[in-house]
């Protein structure tokens, strides 16, 4: 269990209800996150998490309730608007440019802080060139923190799999996030692999302060990184607390640990 000073609550979800259609995807989903914590979304499938993440990230707009972020209050919010907030996203289906390679792609993230046009970032005229070395700087040490040096003028599309979900938190550290959220960065992963991701999330959450929410499949993992885990089924909130908490809660026993024991 990662033991660091855990800070106020920097967003705070209140009675989020989203549906599509007539499906209800969340009903009436309440909890906050703090500062420096590590907090996980666990449930079965089809219970909401994803649809829970893109409400936080604005791709989604809920039809009922309140989102505060930073003392900000807020019925809908955009994605662009969402990422200038400081913060940042990877998706479950990998969305790199499989072409490009692993210092491009995170080069990628950076294109939120760089204050030159277009044009003169091609061209990498003047001001844009400072800009760029200064971007580079940076994305250099993101790849030395990840221990993907070897790999950095590989194209992204040749990496094994495991490699490639290092690129994509990679590419979301470029934005320089105060919240990241990951959804589901161990899938299809082996256990190597899950132990190395375990390992860069906690020291993202350590090294930069950064503030993770997850949403994660593997029980073991949920258990040993998480500071506060949240349960949901079909779209409703089941439990909410501590690891052990979480563990020995009845209803999360019946809905979703059972299942997967």
């Amino acid at each position: 269990m990662n033991q660091r000073k855990i800070g106020d609550v920097i967003l705070d979800l209140k009675n989020i209800s989203l549906s599509f259609g007539g499906v209800k995807a969340l009903t009436e989903i309440s909890f906050d996150v703090r500062e420096h914590e590590i907090r996980a979304i666990i449930g079965p499938n089809g219970a909401g998490k994803s649809s829970m993440l893109n409400v936080i990230n604005g791709v989604y707009t809920p039809q009922q309730g309140e989102i505060v972020f930073r003392g900000r209050h807020f019925n809908r919010m955009s994605s662009r608007q969402v990422a200038e907030m400081g913060v940042a996203r990877t998706f479950q289906s990998l969305a790199l440019f499989k072409g490009m390679s692993v210092l491009d792609n995170i080069m990628a993230g950076r294109n939120l802080r760089m204050k030159s046009g277009i044009l003169a970032q091609m061209l990498r005229i003047g001001p844009a060139e400072r800009e760029e070395f200064a971007h580079r700087e940076q994305v250099e040490r993101i790849i030395n923190f990840l221990q993907i040096q070897n790999y950095r003028k590989t194209p992204v599309g040749r990496l094994p799999y495991g490699l490639q979900k290092r690129v994509d938190l990679g590419r979301a550290l470029a934005m320089e996030p105060s919240l990241l959220l990951l959804d589901e960065p161990m899938a299809g992963m082996n256990m190597e692999e899950k132990q190395d991701m375990s390992r860069f999330i906690l020291d993202v959450n350590d090294e930069f302060g950064t503030t993770i929410v997850l949403i994660e499949h593997d029980m073991g993992v949920v258990m040993d990184i998480s500071d506060r885990v949240v349960v949901l089924d079909y779209g409703r909130k089941i439990g909410d607390g501590t690891p052990d908490e979480v563990r020995n809660n009845q209803d999360v026993i019946s809905a979703y640990l059972g299942v997967a024991h």
